[in-house]
């Protein structure tokens, strides 16, 4: 992301190269993501309730879509920021300080970010307020460990497949629940079972099923360039496509 948004300020490399980008450090990845939040509401039996949200949480794209939704009119009681370790923004929550670190490893990987993108935007849409922040979002974040016991509760429950990235929105939800009665909740599932199948497989014992769309993909080649972590070598690689 470093090196991606060093590149977004080269006022040199974007005289020549129109850049954007797949992940939420592009507003035009949180627009679709506006949808699912009317739509989660939409299946409320109940249309005068005003849900609490759990959104798993690495960039924080989805969860400031959320904020635009709630910003437009939306019904929306609550936000709960669901993460793994990597938990700067719940510490911000906590403390009133932002310290962006280097990120660590855990089995919900797309969800490894020390530093998110999406902060700003969220800190704007409360001018820069804390307190005001607080009153719409909480902050959780749970351990490998637990997200484990989160996929294994889901499916032996529920019957629920649930791949890393929704077992902390479950658990996020599960937990501002416990000190919060008789409120209504939906957790958001971002990503499927497939993207994890050795992590589903070691909780559940259950073999992921992997679908058809994806499944096509597997004999396709593999179109991506190494790079070390050197925004020179992205700058040349760039402008050689010009």
């Amino acid at each position: 992301q470093r090196l991606v948004k060093e590149a977004f300020a080269d006022t040199e490399l974007n005289k020549s190269v129109s850049l954007t980008s797949a992940n939420s450090i592009s507003i035009a990845r949180l627009v679709p993501q506006v949808f699912y939040y009317f739509s989660a509401w939409k299946s409320l039996k109940d249309k005068n309730c005003s849900p609490v949200i759990s959104v798993p949480c690495g960039n924080f794209g989805n969860l400031t879509a959320g904020l635009i939704t709630w910003k437009m009119g939306l019904p929306l009681r609550h936000f709960v920021a669901s993460t793994n370790i990597n938990n700067v923004v719940p510490k911000y929550f906590e403390t009133g300080i932002f310290t962006p670190r280097a990120s660590l490893p855990t089995i919900s990987n797309a969800m490894d970010v020390g530093n998110p993108s999406n902060f700003s935007r969220m800190t704007e849409i409360f001018h820069h307020d804390h307190d005001e922040m607080r009153k719409m979002i909480s902050g959780h974040f749970f351990s490998d460990d637990e997200i484990r016991d989160a996929i294994r509760e889901l499916y032996s429950k529920y019957n629920y497949l649930a791949d890393p990235h929704t077992a902390v929105g479950y658990s996020g939800l599960k937990k501002y629940l416990e000190g919060n009665k008789n409120q209504t909740g939906i957790f958001l599932s971002t990503a499927h079972p497939a993207k994890f199948p050795e992590s589903v497989q070691a909780v559940t014992g259950n073999v992921v099923e992997i679908p058809e769309r994806l499944a096509i993909l597997k004999d396709k080649p593999v179109l991506s360039v190494a790079f070390k972590n050197n925004y020179g070598d992205l700058k040349d690689f760039l402008k050689s496509k010009v």
